[in-house]
């Protein structure tokens, strides 16, 4: 594995196992790349890649509209469980897992905040996960503003690594 990008995420990774919310965030518009680094991710470090739409929608599915919104953080635990377990090292003290096309997240019929919901999952495990939109001048964003999935946050307590190589590691040290 190298490059500019890989270098940055495993440096974000590893500096995430000593935070309160070990989640990394790989930021960038789509089509710019993040799903290629993430799979090359997940085999270098042999940890499970979650495609989360696919496998959230499927469990969705037969549940109500109140039923999602109320069942969502809780299927979402479950998944990511089942995911390690399939492939964890029961030594490891601290497992990774990446998480890719998150979308579902954002559907504003689940009444959920995508951030927070990353953020409760990586208490126990190291995340990282592909985010689209942007990250400019400490304010990471979600679709354009006048979207119905837009979201903006100013305060953003994660690590976040952009497709093009930057990161809030380096801007840390």
């Amino acid at each position: 594995m190298t490059g500019p990008i890989e270098d940055r995420l495993q440096q974000s990774i590893e500096a995430a196992s000593g935070l309160y919310h070990r989640l990394v965030l790989l930021v960038g518009k789509t089509g710019t790349g993040k799903t290629a680094v993430l799979h090359r991710m997940a085999a270098h470090r042999a940890v499970p890649l979650v495609n989360l739409n696919l496998v959230l929608s499927a469990q969705l599915l037969e549940l109500t509209a109140k039923q999602r919104a109320l069942r969502l953080p809780r299927i979402l635990e479950q998944l990511l469980d089942e995911a390690l377990e399939q492939t964890m090292n029961p030594s490891q003290i601290q497992p990774l897992i990446i998480l890719d096309n998150l979308e579902l997240l954002f559907d504003p019929q689940l009444r959920q905040d995508p951030l927070r919901l990353l953020q409760g999952l990586s208490r126990n495990r190291r995340i990282l996960a592909s985010w689209n939109g942007r990250f400019q001048a400490g304010r990471l964003d979600y679709a354009a503003p006048d979207h119905p999935e837009y979201r903006c946050y100013d305060s953003v307590d994660a690590l976040v690594v952009g497709i093009d190589g930057w990161a809030t590691i380096d801007a840390d040290n």
